[in-house]
C-alpha cells in the first residue's frame, strides 16, 4: 500500500476522532500492540494530536508481561493487530487485574468477537482535525524499558522532547530532502520510532517492513531506491549471510546506521568493502534515541567508535561521583540534553537515581579519546542484549 502525507494525515485524524467518540480524552494512554504499518504511524500521530498518549507494546513479550505494562501504565484502550488476538484473549481473561482496558480495537481480519473492527472504526469517523490540541509540555508517549531488575519502567517522553530529538537527530545525521528510509526495527523500540518521526518531520518516503526479512531488505533496497535506514547489528550479520545478495543493486543505499549494541568491527569492513558505510549511533529510550553519532568523514578512521555526541546534546565519561574522567580512562556515560525523558512514570525514586543534576546515567561504561569519541567497552551492571533488546539476566 502506498499513502501521501495527505491520505495518511486524514487517515491519522480518523484515529483521533474515532477514539474521542469511544470516551478518549487528553491525557488518557492508548496502547499499541502492532506490527510496523501505515495502522501503527496512523494510530501514533493522530490520537497524539489531541494529547492522548501513546503506549507502544513490544509484541515479543508474554500475556503477563504485558498485563503488568498495561496496569501500570493505565492504558484503558488498545489498538492491536489480529495476529496478537490470543495474547490479547489472555490479557482479557485476566479482568480488572489484567488491565483498565475498556475499548479494544482490532486491525485487520479474524478480530475476537468483543473487539472493534479498525477499518469500520475509521470510515465512521471524520478526517476533520481534531479540534483539541496537545501542548508542547503535554506526554506524548511511555515506552517501557528493561533493566538489569525487576519490572520494566515506563519512559515518559513529552511533545517538548521528542521535537528536540528531532532537530538533534535532524541537525546532526546526514539527512536529504529527497531520502527514502527504510523502517526495519519494530516501531515499539525508540530506534524506530524516533527516525520515522523524524522522516515525516523532513517529509521523507518511509518504506516499512511488517517484519524484518533479510532478503526483502536487500529486494526493496533495489526498487525502492532506499537512501538510508538503521538495523541492529544482528540484522546486519543476517543480511551478509543472505545467499547470493550480490545479485541485488544497492547503489542507491548511502549509509546504514546501527545502534542498540556495539557494532562488530567485522561486520564494519564487510559492508566497507561493499562501498557501504556503517555508521555506529549511541542512544537509549531514555533519551528518544540520540546521544552519540559517528559520521561519514569520521566512520573510517575511527572504526568501533561510536563518535561524538549528536547535537544539543552534552556526553561526558564520569566516575561514581560524578567527577568526569581523563581522556581514555573509563567510566559511566552521562547524557545532557533537551531530548532527556521527562521521568519514569509512577517512579519518582528510579527517576532521581537516573537523571542527577540534569545528567542521565546510562549505566554504560565506555573511555572518550583526545578527539571526543566515545567507545563503548561494558555495561556498568548485568545485560544481555539480544536483537537489540534488553534482557534480564534472571531471565
Amino acid at each position: 500500500k502506498r499513502y501521501t502525507f495527505t491520505e495518511l494525515n486524514e487517515r491519522a485524524n480518523r484515529c483521533c476522532n474515532a477514539l474521542q467518540s469511544l470516551g478518549c480524552s487528553r491525557g488518557d494512554r492508548v496502547a499499541l500492540l502492532a506490527y510496523n504499518g501505515h495502522e501503527f504511524i496512523e494510530s501514533f500521530f493522530g490520537p497524539a494530536k489531541a494529547g492522548l498518549v501513546l503506549m507502544p507494546l513490544n509484541w515479543r513479550l508474554t500475556a503477563d508481561e504485558l498485563s503488568f505494562i498495561l496496569k501500570d501504565g493505565g492504558a484503558q484502550t488498545i489498538i492491536f493487530d489480529a495476529d496478537f488476538a490470543p495474547v490479547v484473549e489472555k490479557i482479557r481473561a485476566m479482568g480488572d487485574e489484567g488491565s483498565d482496558l475498556r475499548n479494544w480495537i482490532c486491525i485487520g481480519d479474524g478480530a475476537p468477537d468483543f473487539a472493534v473492527d479498525y477499518e469500520a472504526l475509521l470510515a465512521d469517523n471524520s478526517e476533520a482535525e481534531p479540534t483539541e490540541r496537545a501542548g508542547e509540555d503535554d506526554n506524548l508517549f511511555i515506552m517501557y524499558t528493561s533493566g538489569t531488575t525487576g519490572h520494566p519502567k515506563g519512559v515518559v517522553h513529552t511533545h517538548k522532547t521528542v521535537f528536540w530529538a528531532l532537530l538533534t537527530l535532524l541537525n546532526t545525521a546526514e539527512t536529504h530532502l529527497s531520502d527514502k528510509y527504510m523502517v526495519l526495527l519494530p516501531l515499539f523500540h525508540v530506534g524506530a520510532l524516533t527516525p520515522m518521526i523524524a522522516s515525516v518531520y523532513k517529509g521523507n518516503t518511509l518504506v516499512i517492513l511488517r517484519n524484518f526479512d533479510p532478503q526483502k531488505a536487500w529486494a526493496l533496497i533495489e526498487t525502492e531506491q532506499i537512501n538510508t535506514t538503521l538495523a541492529v547489528p544482528a540484522m546486519l550479520g543476517f543480511m551478509l549471510q543472505v545467499p547470493d545478495f550480490q545479485r541485488f543493486d544497492w547503489s542507491s543505499l548511502r549509509a546504514i546506521t546501527s545502534g542498540a549494541a556495539p557494532l562488530p568491527v567485522t561486520i564494519i569492513n564487510a559492508y566497507m568493502d561493499l562501498g557501504i558505510e556503517v555508521h555506529q549511533v549511541y542512544g537509549m529510550t531514555e533519551t528518544c534515541g540520540p546521544a552519540c553519532l559517528i559520521g561519514p568523514d569520521d566512520a573510517k578512521h575511527k572504526i568501533g567508535s561510536t563518535g561524538k555526541s549528536f547535537f544539543h546534546t552534552r556526553v561526558r565519561i564520569a566516575d561514581s561521583s560524578g567527577e568526569e574522567m581523563p581522556r581514555g580512562e573509563p567510566g559511566e556515560i552521562h547524557v545532557q540534553g533537551p531530548h532527556n525523558m521527562k521521568e519514569y512514570w509512577n517512579r519518582p525514586d528510579a527517576t532521581a537515581e537516573t537523571v542527577v543534576d540534569g545528567w542521565l546515567h546510562t549505566g554504560d561504561v565506555a573511555v572518550m579519546d583526545e578527539d571526543g569519541f566515545v567507545t563503548i567497552q561494558d555495561r556498568k551492571k548485568d545485560m544481555i542484549i539480544s536483537g537489540g533488546e534488553n534482557v534480564y539476566p534472571a531471565e
